[in-house]
């Protein structure tokens, strides 16, 4: 059943499989739809989640230095089994690979739980708590660079009031992103967030 699985990291997807690593040397994971349900392998262990036993899926923005298009998805089935899927393979110790099969897994993935007309609850983004404590952090942050800005200004430091907008402008474009892609939300199967699936 999940003798397709094994391509490379990276191949096109046909929506129903997909493949990824999360570290070098760990265990592949690999992902099926079939009409049974979600058939999952990581290593040694694998097993079958019916669609209707997946009680929650939630999608999510997760990059990192060295990969800025890098997403997730948490699913937990009635029995608190929890299964996580990442948009990159490890290429090197630093390095990701974006799998380019992910969008049209998560898609099939979502349709197959709306035809078994599943109860799951979907959500997007990052926990309300959490969202609540980065805000208030990229808050504090900007009042201090306002502060260091003004203080630059002031004492005629030109090379540092610079230095401060330029990273600034960087730190708050980057951080606005991460915020606005996972600002705590429900949806629904007729509107899955694109923004969260690269």
């Amino acid at each position: 059943m999940l003798g397709s699985l094994l391509n490379r990291p990276g191949e096109a997807s046909d929506g129903r499989t997909y493949f990824y690593r999360a570290s070098l040397m760990g265990p592949a994971y690999q992902f099926e739809l079939t009409d049974e349900g979600l058939v999952w392998k990581i290593g040694r262990r694998s097993g079958v989640w019916p669609y209707a036993d997946i009680a929650s899926v939630r999608l999510s923005y997760r990059p990192m230095a060295m990969q800025r298009k890098r997403y997730s998805a948490d699913l937990q089935n009635r029995e608190g089994r929890r299964l996580k899927l990442f948009s990159t393979s490890k290429q090197t110790a630093a390095l990701m690979e974006p799998q380019f099969g992910y969008p049209a897994f998560m898609i099939t993935l979502h349709e197959r739980l709306a035809a078994a007309g599943s109860a799951v609850t979907l959500r997007a983004g990052i926990k309300p708590w959490t969202f609540n404590v980065l805000s208030a952090a990229l808050a504090l942050v900007g009042l201090a660079m306002a502060a260091l800005l003004i203080r630059a200004l002031y004492v005629g430091e030109f090379a540092g009031v610079i230095f401060i907008v330029l990273l600034s402008a960087l730190f708050g474009w980057q951080g606005w992103d991460f915020l606005s892609r996972n600002r705590p939300r429900s949806y629904t199967f007729d509107d899955v967030p694109k923004d969260l699936l690269g």
